[in-house]
């Protein structure tokens, strides 16, 4: 099959791999007819090259048709409309039981200390290979995929796999009160979701920061406070607050994470651990770090006192600089993870409907083959062409 392979930093490839196969009685087998390109997939395309090999197969917003199950399989059959969560979680551990399949006790990588397996995503996640793919291997075909029904475009539900489910938890993380105010930074993918998802929850002010004017325009066109950190320069602070009583914002959402702009340093720590031998780069990304953290900061510094900050942009570092001081001066609260996909689920489904209040008939900007990976992935990397969300058709 073809499918987009890591070959090195900011280097991809689409390449003939071999197909996947059942391995467990539980595994099915998905023939995928879309899968997303996500920011955190730049991750890997930029910084977090050492836990990567050549050849790994990318991608974890994926969904598809069920082409063959396991003999254990009872919920699915050749056939089945589905889409694939990002985490690769059991549903019967005592996490999964919490609502907190990304630190599903069944895949866990214990080898790293982290959390739930995740497809296509790094050592760091079990090195599971993804679904920018013609087909997928999908374990726990009973409790991982989310059937979906017949008739309507993939574009109505390929968001289940992440965006929608990250978003949500973002904003639902943020506890933003009703009528209340909350300040997006970044308005990719994830970002923009989340503003509208604060929207449709009734938050009285969204605002939605980026230095993208294609992305500021889009947010604005439905109802979000747009503001261009570059034309507000120092004065941003001031801004946002004039817009909420002097106090700031009741919530912040980072929906940026580890490669924010404006840090520069970080940034070259960044290039230079890019360039060093695997085995001493890993062992400098995990215990040291090398965050930008602009995003973070300027969140802990945006959001009133006694507000909260909900992070959903990924950060790979274990030890880097918090503001602890202005964070526990401002009463801060702190909460941030990777979103449990199949918490969401029954809360998103219900808006996945023809009324399509939250846009997601045409919230991609791109739709290309999987051929065409390599160009979207630097398009995608440097904003080229209005990229907000790009789509695969295997």
């Amino acid at each position: 099959m073809k499918a987009v392979t890591w070959q090195g930093r900011r280097r991809v490839s689409v390449e003939t791999v071999p197909d996947p196969t059942i391995q467990e009685p539980t595994d099915v087998i998905v023939r995928i007819t879309s899968t997303g390109l996500c920011g955190s997939d730049l991750h890997l395309y930029e910084v977090l090259g050492p836990f990567l090999d050549p050849g790994d197969v990318l991608g974890h917003e994926p969904m598809g048709v069920v082409e063959e199950v396991g003999p254990d399989v009872r919920r699915l059959r050749p056939g089945s409309r589905v889409v694939v969560p990002f985490n690769i979680s059991c549903g019967t551990c005592a996490m999964c039981a919490r609502g907190l399949q990304s630190q599903c006790e069944t895949t866990q990588v214990h080898a790293y200390g982290t959390g739930a397996s995740l497809f296509g995503y790094t050592k760091l996640y079990g090195q599971v290979p993804g679904g920018q793919a013609e087909y997928l291997r999908v374990p726990f075909g009973d409790t991982l995929p989310v059937p979906i029904p017949e008739g309507p475009p993939d574009d109505r539900f390929v968001y289940l796999s992440d965006v929608l489910p990250t978003a949500w938890q973002a904003v639902q993380y943020a506890e933003v009160p009703p009528g209340g105010s909350v300040a997006v930074l970044g308005l990719g993918p994830i970002g923009d979701m989340a503003c509208r998802i604060a929207l449709l929850r009734g938050a009285g002010l969204v605002i939605g920061i980026d230095p993208v004017r294609e992305r500021r325009d889009r947010a604005a066109a439905r109802g979000v406070h747009a503001v261009d950190p570059s034309e507000a320069g120092g004065e941003l602070i001031d801004r946002v607050r004039d817009l909420t009583d002097g106090r700031g914002p009741d919530a912040v959402i980072d929906a940026v994470g580890m490669e924010a702009h404006g840090a520069p340093l970080a940034q070259g720590l960044q290039t230079l651990v890019a360039h060093l031998p695997d085995a001493l780069a890993g062992r400098l990304m995990r215990r040291y770090g090398v965050d930008r953290l602009s995003a973070l900061h300027l969140a802990v510094e945006l959001v009133r006192r006694g507000g909260t900050v909900s992070l959903a942009g990924v950060y790979g570092g274990a030890a880097d600089p918090m503001p602890l001081f202005a964070m526990f001066d401002k009463q801060l609260r702190l909460h941030m993870g990777q979103a449990n996909v199949l918490r969401w689920v029954d809360d998103l489904l219900p808006l996945l409907t023809d009324d399509d209040p939250l846009g997601v008939d045409d919230f991609a900007t791109h739709r290309l083959p999987l051929s065409a990976a390599p160009d979207a992935y630097d398009m995608f990397q440097t904003k080229r062409d209005g990229a907000v969300k790009i789509l695969f058709t295997p």
